[in-house]
């Protein structure tokens, strides 16, 4: 038998093994994906979701942050666009911001204003609600995938010996009318609050262990109506938070000329609702840049504000057992703290991994499945966990290790205050296109390392030609990496 006759026996093996019906849990961004990655190898998908569905881009009751500022990082747009293909052209005909928001964006970190530069791809800036209901009215149009609104999960079905998952009880939200929906897989996007620790315990099997980041994380959002000239034609500003100083705010522009605003504190400090404070509090800023901004524009809303107690990961991965028919994806695995706009991109992200996983060596067994999430899950982790670590603030644990690299990025972020190729490739790591090890690359080393020997000679006087704007001003000298 030729190699090729291999793949296609276990291509058509592959195809025979994953018909049958698949239910997923939750009408996220997360079970969006998820049911279309299962609708090239399932005959029927399901989507149950407990919230009525809006047909258009308005806010539900099942988003608690839906109003505020979301990202869609540049690895997660290619993601849903793989998924999805010709969504990305679809959103930016309906409105959405399509541009690189590296170059035409301002990037205050750690109290530096980091040189920017193209950066790659165009990325989508729009509401969360106008992304979720084109994912969705997508996922509607699939001709074997149904969405089962205002049905909520009870409880798992599983066969005699208890050991694989056969289907879920749901009932119809405000009422006591039951359904069993029997099924080949069952995937949880249930995401903070899923229910699967605890059927885990009802089987009879472990629960997941957990790590935890307590980050006491606030939001306040208002939406904005922009002069044409704001930013100087820029579509993107973050004040990130710094060590001794747990503020943040976040400007960009989304559909229908509309800007949003987003301010943020963090370890217990609360920006308020108030119209009047909410401004005092952007001015509070340490640079003006959203202050002077929001000044310009009119509000279009009052502020809405949203708590975000603690990062949480279960590690589904270290469980020596675990039902069969059962996956868990998206926030039920990982709820990263959502300053860093991870958690929609790392979602398609799995929702890719288990489609090339139907493709090609069928379903995929569950701890193969959390060993690959996992992988998937460490880097933006990590990445979460250095920058909340690096707040005085949060309490948690810092390794010697753990505060050399701090030290490091500390110096990192000032060299990229006058070297676009640092700037952008900074930006790259934490959209998740590079690995975090480019940071530590030689080549990012000398780099760093120059400059720190060039800020010492202009401390001494013989060159103060890139002294730092004590207003914070942008620098705006851009080239490529």
């Amino acid at each position: 038998m030729t190699p090729r006759t291999r793949r296609s026996t276990r291509r058509q093996a592959t195809q025979q093994r994953a018909t049958g019906h698949a239910v997923v849990l939750g009408a996220s961004i997360a079970g969006l994906s998820m049911a279309q990655a299962l609708a090239g190898g399932f005959d029927r998908v399901t989507v149950v979701e407990r919230d009525a569905l809006p047909r258009d881009g308005t806010h539900r009751r099942g988003v608690g942050q839906g109003r505020h500022l979301h990202v869609l990082l540049t690895s997660g747009r290619q993601a849903l666009e793989e998924l999805f293909p010709g969504l990305v052209g679809q959103l930016a005909a309906d409105g959405a911001v399509h541009a690189d928001l590296a170059e035409f964006g301002r990037l205050w970190l750690d109290g530096h204003s980091l040189a920017l530069g193209p950066a790659g791809p165009a990325d989508i800036s729009a509401s969360r609600p106008f992304l979720e209901a084109r994912v969705r009215a997508r996922v509607r149009d699939a001709e074997t995938i149904t969405v089962l609104e205002q049905h909520d999960a009870m409880a798992l079905v599983t066969a005699e010996d208890g050991r694989r998952v056969v289907g879920v009880d749901v009932v119809e939200a405000g009422g006591h009318r039951a359904i069993r929906l029997d099924a080949d897989l069952v995937v949880d996007c249930c995401g903070r609050g899923s229910p699967t620790p605890r059927w885990l315990e009802d089987l009879g099997f472990a629960a997941p262990p957990v790590e935890e980041l307590k980050v006491d994380l606030c939001y306040a959002t208002r939406q904005y109506r922009m002069p044409p000239d704001v930013l100087d034609g820029d579509l993107f500003a973050m004040v990130g938070p710094q060590a001794d100083d747990p503020r943040g705010g976040w400007l960009a522009r989304v559909e229908d000329d509309a800007w949003t605003v987003t301010l943020a504190g963090m370890a217990g400090l609360r920006p308020p609702s108030d119209p009047d404070r909410f401004e005092t509090y952007a001015a509070s800023l340490h640079t003006p840049v959203i202050a002077e901004a929001i000044r310009a524009g009119d509000a279009l809303d009052r502020p809405v504000t949203y708590r975000f107690p603690a990062s949480r990961r279960r590690r589904y991965e270290r469980l020596r057992t675990f039902p069969d028919g059962l996956l868990v994806a998206g926030d039920a695995v990982c709820s990263f703290n959502p300053i860093y706009g991870q958690g929609m991109t790392v979602a398609a992200m799995e929702a890719l991994a288990l489609r090339d996983h139907l493709q090609q060596t069928g379903m995929p067994a569950p701890r193969t499945w959390f060993r690959q999430v996992a992988r998937l899950v460490d880097t933006p982790w990590d990445l979460a966990m250095s920058g909340d670590l690096a707040i005085r603030g949060i309490d948690g644990h810092r390794s010697i290790g753990a505060r050399t690299l701090d030290r490091y990025l500390e110096a990192y972020l000032a060299a990229a205050e006058h070297d676009a190729v640092l700037g952008v490739r900074f930006v790259r790591v934490t959209s998740l296109l590079e690995p975090p090890s480019r940071l530590l690359s030689f080549d990012s080393i000398r780099r760093v390392l120059a400059a720190r020997v060039s800020s010492r000679t202009d401390r001494r006087g013989v060159n103060g030609a890139h002294a730092q704007d004590p207003q914070g001003s942008i620098n705006r000298e851009r080239s490529a990496p």
